[in-house]
């Protein structure tokens, strides 16, 4: 799958967002924070990761679709991009 350029950049920002939410938590912890505090923090790693898959998702159903023939050559069919999306989902 060929992802353009631009993609690649939001990915790679959402995902280092995860990470730095991520490691927030574990600071947190170690500091005793507040349940609630880290539960927030927690709770907005698993959005960005859940948004970065959703991004991902949706450019490979654009590639998908701009080039069945392709897409379907290298494993990408529509049925396995549903799938995906329902692992995602």
């Amino acid at each position: 799958m060929e992802l353009p350029d631009e993609t690649i950049e939001d990915l790679t920002k959402r995902l280092r967002r995860a990470e730095g939410q991520v490691r927030a938590v574990e600071r947190m912890l170690q500091d005793g924070k507040d349940c609630r505090a880290v539960l927030t923090q927690l709770t907005a790693a698993t959005k960005a990761l859940e948004q970065a898959g959703f991004v991902l998702l949706a450019a490979g159903l654009t590639w998908c679709l701009e080039d069945p023939e392709r897409s379907a050559a290298e494993g990408y069919s529509l049925a396995e991009v549903q799938k995906m999306f329902t692992k995602l989902a």
